[in-house]
This record gives structure tokens, C-alpha cells and sequence, in this order.
């Protein structure tokens, strides 16, 4: 009987792969385990088993593995079933989703390797001097690769060559597979086994008399061992002794010290013992009161506490309920920023049993927590990440925090799968037969209606921890203090004096503009030019720090222009402002106090922002200038004042969910004001104060925002009410985009009537030279969505089908919030 698997690869691929197998290999293959195989002429991929079976493939002949690369399966049948529900939900394939997935370091890459034929003697007239070259060096090296080959003949095209050679029979090539992940070896020393006697080692400490720094390195190993009675690091001993490692390895070739290797963590817990979890208040006990009996109905929880409530005090409480009962815990958050301030908190309380699982760590420290949630260690009963975690390994699964679950950085956009982290922890949650905890102060609708469909509970807390008064919410309007003159740069008389104030009793300021660089535009006062991208359908913000013109959207950057390109005139003004500015002009103001910025430019390295968040803990920064990762639930305890620049370019943006998103960006923005004993003051500059969602901000009214854009949801028919799926087509030529679109929707139209929306150009047309469209397709409640889904598959295959179309590239983005 022939045996075979199907294998998931990680390529953008409809179908799973058929490969045949021996029948030991049958016996000894589980899903989930990782095997090298051949893919197309001549690559090696590392793919996942999903399933073995006996049903050879119909249309091809199955090729046979190369190797198996695992003793046991590196992903659970659970995830299995997970990736196979986002494939399916979000209209992606397998291996988006394992690519997505696996931490690189467990996709093996090939490399092709050349070898010197031995078995033959070349006449070395006969070979080209560019294969000569390659020839020769094989004598010198037992083997090359190609990028080595490209390096000794200088050029980037080398396969010709290594064609030729293989030809005239010089050289063989084989593909060689590396494993990426390299454990982390830590170097330590010990005295050499010779010296254990008394007497020997009396006699080294004479004959290194006359060597006082090796033999004060011998003495200092002495005391680091016997006070601590651990291994002694290399590192340690040098440090400790003072002496260069230079010393140590002489040390070590005379055969008086002997080096070895130790296996370690690159993530390791350095505290003392934990500390008991806090006594909660009276609300917040009432509010993990109800969200218990709340589980015992529903498995998805929605927890909406007023900022600075107390809602991470009431998690813990729920971690705890879980380990009680030797479940795993997932606490999932939007912004890496958070996962500094709460791995501290969380570490405090179960010490070494969390792990932290996020894109600034390294692709090997991230391998380790794959392996820990794997074997369910006690090093990650709790794992703290980003919307990258969904895909550990976990076995099981109790409970899930997603904290702050409005936020849209949970939701993928590119590349696939364009997965959303709440929606899939929530069917994670349930694969696992566990309970989903949703918590915010500002829910997203989505959320909040589906709490009032009874379709999850619902459980409140309405006052601060220690009764602190919400902030002081007070509306400036900048349009009136422009006429007066009351403006100096972008900041009111109002917010400076606010400022001083605050200043003046010791307290700390954040100020918040959602927009980094130094001026979004330069603007020629002569002729009105301003500078574009060459790449994108947009105008080049001006960074000052770095004196440069930079894209957001491409990354495309220049020099800062002296002259006007169009003119040659000199006159060049900055129109609209960014958080460099708003920084710059504070410290002109306030000079004698500390300004720092928290943007993406400043929190670019893996501690980025970790030192910013603790200088503002510890006191250092007075005035904190930030984009919008300063929203996300971080907890200062000394800042009373919070100015929001400017809220009119947040309302006034091309998006349904606009005003959703300005009031939940501003409520979230104010609640870092006043969080501990006195009232926190937030100043809000606007053009238009009596807009109706800066008049809910300023009541955090967020009842009357819900049934405001609820009325516009179900007039619009869009999310909650309706679902839906956003087609974008993307080629560098503009017409060919255009009538590829064009077509699309006539044939989506056909289907589905009036709930097409499209083909439209968006805001920004043209990015990376790729010009866009869009096409909506909104889904009534009654409709079914696979069935949607379906056709929409069927008509992009008969898209793909035509000649013309077939190099324009489509996304389907399925609930695009």
C-alpha cells in the first residue's frame, strides 16, 4: 500500500501538496511536524504535514520527501484547525497563514551549493576565465554557494557560469538546508581537573607569581565560585577581575582554565520573589462578581471600565482562577508600548510564569516561547504579545484578555492573511473551550452591539480606582483665539497657561498630535509647489532631525530642498504641523523643562520604548510630545494635563468609522490625565467645538456616540449591521487597473445588486507606483456569508482567467475595520 501526506508550504497556494512517503515514515509522521521538501524544478521548502493518508494525487505524480525535520510535531491539531478557519474566513490560503504563523527561524530555507567534481580530471584550457575563476577556488574551498560565487566573480547573474561548469563536468551542485534557529550558548570557565589537588594548586598560585594579572583572574574565579556556588560566566569573570578576555584566553590554552558551553533562555525572569495581588475595591469586585456568573452563560465577556478603573487589577484576579485550574492564559494587546508598562506589573505578581511573545523580539527569542507554550512549561502559563501570539501553540487554553479591544492595530492589512486578532481569539477561545475576556473604556461598536444582541455579557465599571473624578474635559476653540491673537505657533493662551500651572505644581503634561514629522507639507509662497513622492500620490513630510523630505507610505526620502524646484525661489513655507514641531516649539516655551517624543521615529529600537515610558515613570521628562501609541491604556501616575492639538484633522478623514475612531482616540488620550489622588485636566483645540462627537468627548457620553453612528450604520448599511468585504486591484498601469475594476464590479453586480459599492479611486491613488481601486461588498445579516464568499471566489478565479487582467494583483480584505 502507497502512503503519501498532504503539506502546507509557505507560498500563496489554493491547494495543499501531495508527497509520497515510506510506510516507516507513515508510522513515524504526525501532523504538525516539519519536512524539507522538493517544490518546482529545483527549491527545498520547509512544510507542515497537516495530513497522512493512503489517496495518491490525481493530476501529478507525488514526488518524495527529502527529510523530516522534527521528533515530534511543532504545531498542535488545534492551530491546525485554526489556520484552516482563517484560510477559509479570510479568504487567504494555508500558507499565508503558516507564513504568517511560524517564527522564521522554523521555515528552513535551501541553499544550492556547488561542489568540485573529484572524480574527474578537467582539462583546465577548456574553461572561460569567469569559470576558471569559480573553478580555481573550489581547490582552495571544499565547497561555495552561489552568493559566494557572486562575490568572487563580482557580478549578480552567476548561473550561467555554474551551468557551463556543470556541463563540462567540473563541478556538482546539491541543495543544502539550514536550520535557522541557533539555541543561545553561554561561555563559562572552570579550573582546569589537574589543579584539584591542595598541593597542585598551591603550585600554580607560586609559578603565577610573576603573572599578578592571571593570577589575580584564577583568584577572582575562587571567590565569584564559592560566594555564589554557581557556573561562572566568562563575561562575569572578566568583569569581575578586570581583566581582558585577552588574559582569560591564555589562561585557558596554558590548560589552567577550561571553557564549556551551557544551553540558556535569551528571555529570562531577574526578580525577586512575587508579591500578593492587590485587595480590589468595591466595583471592581462587584464587576469580577458578575463577569464569573457572566462565563457561566456566555464565552465571550465584554468589560467596559471607565479609564484609570482599575481593569488590569481584575484580569489578574481571572489569570489567577485560571492557573488555579492549570490553564494557560493568553493576554493579548494592540500596542507593543503597553506590553513594556504591564510585563512589569504581570511579573510582579506570577514572576517567571510570563512570557512575552512580540515583533521587537528576535526570531530565536521567539522560537524559545514557541517551545515553552508548546510543553506547556511553567515559564509561559501567561503569554503577554501583540496579535502575532493567536498563533502559539497553546494545548490549553483557558482564558484570553484582549485588552484595549477596540483598537485597530489588532487588524492584519498587509501582507495575507488579513486576519483580525479579536474576531480569531474569540474562535480560538471556543476551540479550546475557554472564556474570552474583551475590555475596553471607548468598545468598538462591533463589540458593544453584539453585547446588546445578548450575543456576549456584558459587565461595567463606571467609577475611577479611589473615586479619582474623571478629567476635566474643556473644548478650545482655536478659530476664535486666531482672531484675537491669542495663538502662539499652535498652542492657545488657554493651553499655555493650563501648562504653566501644571508646570508650577510639579505635575507632568502629555500632548498629543497624531501626526509625526516636523510639517506634513513645503509649500513653494511663490509659485505653490510642493514637493510629491516619485512613488506614491502624496506630499513628502519634512523631518526635521534629520533635515530630509520623507514618504510615509513608500519610505522614499530626499534631502530638504533649499529652493523651490518648480521656481528656484527661496521662499519655502511649512503648512500643517507634526510632532517634531509641536516638540520644537515647547521647548521654546518652556526651556528650563524636559521635552521628549514618543513617536515611530523615536521607538525605533527594541527598548525604544521601554526608555521613554520609564524616564516619564521615574520623573526625568516633564513634557511628553506623542502620536497615538500614547493612547493605548498606558498608566502615568504624576500627569494631570493633557492638550489634544488639533481634533479636527482626526473627524474630518474618509472613513465610516471616522468619528468612531476620533471619539475612542480622544476619551483613550484623556484618560492617561489625573489618575491618581487629583483631577486631571484635558485641553482639546478645535476649530469647531460644537461638533457633536468633541461635545460627547467633553461629557464622555459614550451611550449617545453609540446610538449616533449606530442611526448612521443601519441608514448607510454598514458594520455592525452589515458586513463586508473590500476588494482592492493594484498595477502600475492606470488604465489597465481602471478597466480591470470596471469589469470586476459589473460582474460582482450581477450577483449582488445595489450592495456593490466601486470601483472607486481611494484618497491616495497611487502608492509604490502601484495605481488602486476599490470595490465594497456589503453582506445583509440574512445572506450567507460562505456562500458570498463563494461566488466572490468564482468570480476572481474567471477574473484571473482573462489574459489582460491576469498582472493586476487583487486583495480581498474581509471585514476591513
Amino acid at each position: 500500500m502507497n502512503h503519501f501526506i498532504d503539506v502546507i508550504i509557505p507560498v500563496p497556494l489554493k491547494k495543499l501538496f501531495t508527497y509520497s512517503i515510506t510506510a516507516s515514515e507513515a508510522n513515524f509522521l504526525k501532523a504538525g511536524m516539519r519536512v524539507a521538501v522538493p517544490f518546482g524544478k529545483s527549491k527545498i521548502y520547509t512544510g507542515i504535514v497537516f495530513k497522512v493518508h493512503n489517496d495518491p494525487p490525481v493530476a501529478y505524480e507525488a514526488k518524495d520527501i527529502q527529510q523530516i525535520l522534527d521528533d515530534s510535531p511543532v504545531v498542535n491539531e488545534k492551530q491546525l484547525r485554526l489556520w484552516q478557519w482563517i484560510a477559509n474566513y479570510y479568504m487567504c490560503t494555508m500558507g499565508d497563514v503558516m507564513r504568517a504563523a511560524l517564527p522564521s527561524a522554523f521555515i528552513l530555507e535551501s541553499e544550492t551549493v556547488v561542489l568540485k567534481n573529484n572524480t574527474k580530471e578537467i582539462d583546465e584550457s577548456i574553461l572561460k576565465d569567469d569559470e576558471f575563476l569559480v573553478y580555481e577556488a573550489l581547490h582552495h574551498q571544499s565547497s561555495l554557494k552561489i552568493h559566494d560565487i557572486s562575490n568572487i566573480l563580482d557580478k549578480k547573474h552567476v548561473l550561467p557560469v555554474i551551468k557551463r561548469l556543470i556541463e563540462k563536468e567540473a563541478i556538482s551542485v546539491e541543495e543544502e538546508v539550514y536550520e535557522k534557529y541557533k539555541p543561545k550558548l553561554v561561555r563559562y570557565a572552570k579550573l582546569h581537573s589537574s589543579f584539584s589537588s591542595e598541593t597542585a594548586l598551591q603550585k600554580l598560585l607560586e609559578d603565577l607569581s610573576r603573572a599578578p594579572k592571571q593570577r589575580q583572574v584564577v583568584m577572582t574565579l575562587f571567590s565569584v565560585s564559592a560566594t555564589t556556588k554557581k557556573p561562572v560566566k566568562v563575561s562575569d569573570l572578566a568583569a569581575e577581575s578586570g581583566a581582558s578576555t585577552a588574559i582569560i584566553k591564555s589562561l585557558i590554552d596554558k590548560e589552567i582554565l577550561e571553557e564549556y558551553y551551557i544551553q540558556t533562555d535569551r528571555i529570562q525572569y531577574s526578580g525577586d520573589e512575587n508579591e500578593a495581588t492587590k485587595n480590589l475595591n468595591e466595583y471592581q469586585e462587584i464587576a469580577l462578581k458578575e463577569i464569573r456568573e457572566s462565563f457561566n452563560k456566555h464565552s465571550v465577556t465584554l468589560l467596559h471600565g471607565v479609564t484609570s478603573s482599575g481593569k488590569t487589577e481584575v484580569y489578574v484576579k481571572l489569570i489567577e482562577d485560571a492557573l488555579a485550574h492549570g490553564k494557560q492564559v493568553l493576554y493579548l494587546l494592540p500596542e507593543i508600548a503597553l506590553t513594556a508598562q504591564l510585563i512589569t506589573r504581570l511579573q510582579n505578581y506570577f514572576g517567571e510564569q510570563v512570557a512575552v511573545f512580540h515583533s521587537k523580539y528576535s526570531s530565536h527569542e521567539r522560537v524559545e516561547v514557541w517551545n515553552q507554550v508548546l510543553n506547556n512549561t511553567t515559564k509561559a502559563k501567561i503569554v503577554l504579545g501583540a496579535r502575532s501570539s493567536i498563533f502559539l501553540p497553546f494545548n490549553n487554553l483557558g482564558l484570553i484578555i484582549v485588552d484595549e479591544e477596540h483598537e485597530q492595530s489588532f487588524k492584519q492589512f498587509d501582507p495575507a492573511p488579513r486576519y483580525h486578532a479579536r474576531d480569531t481569539a474569540v474562535v480560538l477561545a471556543n476551540m479550546h473551550e475557554g472564556k474570552i475576556l474583551l475590555g475596553s473604556a471607548t468598545p468598538s461598536l462591533e463589540s458593544y452591539f453584539n453585547a446588546k444582541q445578548n450575543k456576549y455579557g456584558f459587565v461595567e465599571i463606571t467609577k475611577r480606582f479611589n473615586d479619582v473624578l474623571m478629567p476635566d474635559i474643556e473644548l478650545v476653540d482655536i478659530k476664535e483665539k486666531l482672531k484675537k491673537k491669542r495663538m502662539k505657533g499652535h498652542f492657545s493662551d488657554r493651553l499655555i497657561e493650563e501648562m504653566t500651572e501644571t508646570l508650577g505644581e510639579g505635575h507632568q503634561i502629555i500632548l498629543f498630535q497624531n501626526r509625526r514629522g516636523f510639517s506634513p507639507i513645503v509649500e513653494c509662497n511663490t509659485c505653490g509647489n510642493s514637493p510629491q513622492c516619485p512613488n506614491c500620490d502624496v506630499s513628502l513630510t519634512y523631518h526635521q532631525y534629520r533635515n530630509q523630505l520623507r514618504c510615509h507610505y513608500c519610505g522614499y526620502n530626499s534631502a530638504m530642498i533649499k529652493d523651490c524646484m518648480a521656481c528656484g525661489s527661496a521662499e519655502l513655507d511649512n503648512k500643517g504641523f507634526g510632532t517634531e514641531q509641536i516638540e520644537e516649539e515647547v521647548k521654546l516655551l518652556f526651556p528650563e523643562h524636559k521635552v521628549a517624543r514618543m513617536d515611530l521615529d523615536t521607538t525605533r529600537g527594541k527598548y525604544g520604548y521601554e526608555k521613554i515610558i520609564t524616564a516619564l515613570e521615574q520623573q526625568e521628562i516633564d513634557i511628553l510630545v506623542g502620536t497615538q501609541m500614547l493612547t493605548k491604556g498606558l498608566d502615568f501616575r504624576n500627569v494631570k494635563l493633557v492638550g489634544i492639538m488639533n481634533a479636527d484633522n482626526m473627524l474630518n478623514f474618509p472613513d465610516f468609522r471616522a468619528h468612531e475612531r476620533s471619539f475612542q482616540l480622544m476619551l483613550q488620550v484623556s484618560g492617561r490625565a489625573g489618575r491618581t489622588e487629583e483631577r486631571g485636566k484635558v485641553l482639546i483645540q478645535t476649530y469647531n467645538p460644537y461638533h457633536n462627537i468633541l461635545q460627547q468627548v467633553s461629557t464622555n457620553n459614550y451611550i449617545d456616540m453609540y446610538n449616533e453612528q449606530m442611526n448612521d450604520r443601519y441608514n448607510y448599511k454598514y458594520p455592525p449591521v452589515y458586513k463586508q468585504i473590500k476588494i482592492t486591484l493594484k498595477h502600475k498601469d492606470y488604465n489597465r487597473v481602471d478597466t480591470a475594476s470596471l469589469w470586476l464590479a459589473k460582474s460582482l453586480a450581477q450577483v449582488f445588486k445595489e450592495h456593490v459599492l466601486g470601483p472607486e479611486s481611494p484618497p491616495i491613488s497611487r502608492i509604490r507606483n502601484q495605481f488602486h481601486k476599490n470595490i465594497l461588498v456589503k453582506i445583509p445579516k440574512q445572506q450567507s456569508l460562505s456562500k458570498t464568499k463563494e461566488a466572490i471566489i468564482k468570480i476572481n478565479n474567471s477574473f484571473s482567467a482573462v489574459k489582460d487582467f491576469r498582472s493586476v494583483k487583487i486583495i480581498l480584505n474581509v471585514d476591513n475595520f
